[in-house]
């Protein structure tokens, strides 16, 4: 059965235009999902909206929505008023504007959606734009109405059709200068870089999301199954807590061990080696508080 769209509409770019369709790049079905239940009738629960004056029970046919503008008082607005407030986003995704990818920050980054074209009329015009992009190197800059909010969209060619990016808002993106303010510019030696550098270089890969299982997922799958069979609950896996107080170096050191030992290797590289030895205890007295894992 073929994917179904989220949104349809049209694709814009100056004059030229083609109906396109655009679905979710990521899929949450396949994620364990819970009913709440009563423990003692084992009948699902049913979700209720109460009159926080009253109690009474309010049906959804008198529901509006409200904006406060003053302690308990609100401007009300009900799903036909706001559905006339239609814009042309809401039907066509005009591209604006093309910037270089890299010119994106990531933190603006949101959901992801295939664009495609929505019939055989659409095959050509949705090519020349697919094709001028790739071939300038540049993402196109637009926005589309979606679950009745107007967003961002960054779009850019990806295999035979179009990645839509949704991006947050200037006022969504939390500055992050409050978070970073208060660390401090540590001097380090470059023996310690060189550890570092060393380390980080034995776990070099490359980016294969089928290596990262849902370990929390399969944890939940083995527990249900294990009900399901009346069978003894299995043990909860135990984190690792790691040491209260390390010497920053010696950790360095025994980090270069362990991985070089990881890799077959058994020892660490004449490089990494000769960094270790140039960086005596005496020369890094410095010690470091981590924090417990929680």
């Amino acid at each position: 059965m073929a994917p179904r769209a989220n949104w349809k509409g049209y694709l814009k770019l100056s004059l030229v235009s083609c109906p396109v369709a655009l679905f979710p790049a990521v899929s949450r079905t396949e994620r364990i999902s819970f009913h709440l239940i009563n423990r003692e009738t084992g009948n699902r629960l049913r979700q209720q909206y109460i009159d926080s004056v009253t109690g009474d029970i309010v049906e959804r046919e008198q529901m509006v929505r409200g904006y406060e503008i003053g302690k308990n008082d609100y401007i009300t607005l009900d799903e036909t008023e706001i559905a006339e407030q239609a814009i042309e986003s809401t039907h066509t995704i005009d591209i604006e504007t093309f910037v270089p990818r890299d010119e994106i920050d990531e933190v603006y980054l949101d959901g992801s959606y295939y664009l495609a074209p929505d019939d055989k009329v659409a095959d050509e015009p949705f090519v020349v734009i697919r094709d001028a992009m790739r071939k300038s190197n540049m993402v196109g800059l637009a926005r589309v109405v979606l679950s009745g909010r107007e967003r961002i969209i960054m779009i850019e060619a990806r295999d035979s059709g179009l990645l839509a990016t949704t991006l947050h808002y200037k006022y969504e993106v939390r500055d992050e200068k409050p978070y970073f303010e208060s660390i401090p510019d540590v001097k380090l030696s470059k023996e310690m870089l060189d550890l570092a550098a060393h380390i980080i270089d034995t776990k070099r890969g490359k980016f294969d999301p089928s290596k990262f299982e849902d370990r929390y997922q399969d944890s939940l799958v083995d527990l249900i199954r294990a009900k399901r069979a009346g069978k003894p609950l299995p043990a909860a896996p135990q984190p690792k807590t790691p040491s209260n107080v390390i010497n920053l170096m010696d950790a360095l050191r025994r980090s270069v061990d362990a991985e070089s030992g990881r890799r077959g290797t058994g020892k660490t590289s004449a490089k990494a080696h000769s960094a270790a030895k140039k960086a005596a205890p005496a020369k890094s007295a410095t010690k470091r508080r981590v924090s417990k894992a929680s």
